[in-house]
């Protein structure tokens, strides 16, 4: 199912600095273990950003920033099945930590609202395609992909993930997009770096399928150049490591 959202708002500006702001306090805000682990380390910052690679010209970059401020044509994040405010209260992530609940704040609740009232389920594999207006977040499209119940969640599935995300982008003609998981925004805690392997997988195995096609005329599309991996501060170099192995790999 896929709809187009588009009410108008004057807060994009007031939205994305309070949006970069917050997510700058993930240290302060995430859980023992987190700082623990991070004690020694220095985090990078906002926006920081690296390409990692290519496969089949496309160029596969990591960057840490949130999903609600990625200057992209189409940002793709998941979501699970609603639960009374799940993507708000433990176990999600502390707000200054939770993508998702940046997306829901800068669209004016859209997404919590659509889920709540079973316009969309968040189901596996689901998905619902917002036009974003202006003057809200940064994104030009979001794609939301459903994950179903979250006790069920298995990484595995983030290949199918993956699929989605390439065959519509490939379908809308963009020639870049931008993608986060939003596993632990909604409290699920996961493998990080076998999740971004899955996802690109995924992906490529769908953009090697369309290439497959077109070249028996049975498929048009714009070939696409980069997809950059969105992660929090603590995980951008967990998501590197994962998304190099599979580089490495040649998208295997």
């Amino acid at each position: 199912m896929k709809t187009n959202v588009n009410h108008r708002s004057p807060a994009r500006q007031t939205v994305k600095a309070h949006t970069l702001n917050v997510f700058t306090l993930i240290v302060v805000f995430f859980t023992p273990g987190i700082l623990k682990a991070q004690s020694t380390t220095v985090l990078p910052v906002i926006g920081t950003h690296a390409v990692l690679g290519k496969i089949d010209n496309i160029d596969i970059e990591t960057m840490v920033q949130s999903p609600s401020a990625e200057k992209t044509p189409l940002q793709i994040a998941c979501v699970f099945e609603y639960t009374e405010n799940d993507i708000y209260a433990p176990p999600a992530l502390p707000l200054a930590a939770n993508g998702m609940a940046h997306l829901d704040q800068g669209l004016n609740g859209i997404i919590t609202t659509l889920r709540k009232n079973g316009a969309f389920t968040g189901h596996a594999f689901e998905t619902l395609l917002i036009d974003v207006p202006n003057g809200t977040i940064t994104p030009q499209r979001l794609l939301l992909i459903g994950l179903g119940d979250r006790n069920k969640f298995d990484p595995e599935m983030m290949k199918t993930v993956g699929m989605i995300g390439m065959r519509e982008a490939l379908r809308l003609g963009v020639g870049s997009y931008a993608h986060a998981s939003d596993l632990k925004d909604g409290g699920v805690d996961s493998p990080t770096a076998l999740i971004a392997q899955n996802v690109l997988i995924g992906a490529i195995s769908a953009y090697r399928t369309q290439v497959d096609l077109k070249s028996k005329n049975m498929a048009i599309f714009k070939p696409l150049k980069k997809i950059t991996f969105l992660a929090g501060q603590p995980f951008y170099q967990i998501t590197g490591n994962g998304l190099t192995t599979t580089i490495t790999g040649n998208g295997k």
